[in-house]
């Protein structure tokens, strides 16, 4: 299983399945993460927290928790 998390920069990959529940899950869906969708990886903070992706054609930051329930193809 890989994640978002430890895709690299300049990757575009496909969001397989969305791992968490509830609140969690319900917000990171809000933000347009769903099953299917192509997320481009844009940056990684020097530490690794946040991740900056492209999705949807909007930037978007994850706090490294976040990025670790998405699982990628």
């Amino acid at each position: 299983m890989k994640t978002l998390q430890q895709s690299k920069i300049g990757e575009t990959v496909v969001v397989k399945k969305l791992h968490g529940s509830g609140a969690v899950k319900r917000r990171i869906m809000d933000m347009g993460i769903t099953k299917g969708v192509e997320v481009y990886i844009r940056k990684f903070a020097p530490l690794g927290d946040p991740v900056e992706v492209r999705v949807r054609g909007y930037e978007l930051s994850l706090r490294k928790a976040d990025a670790e329930m998405i699982e990628i193809v």
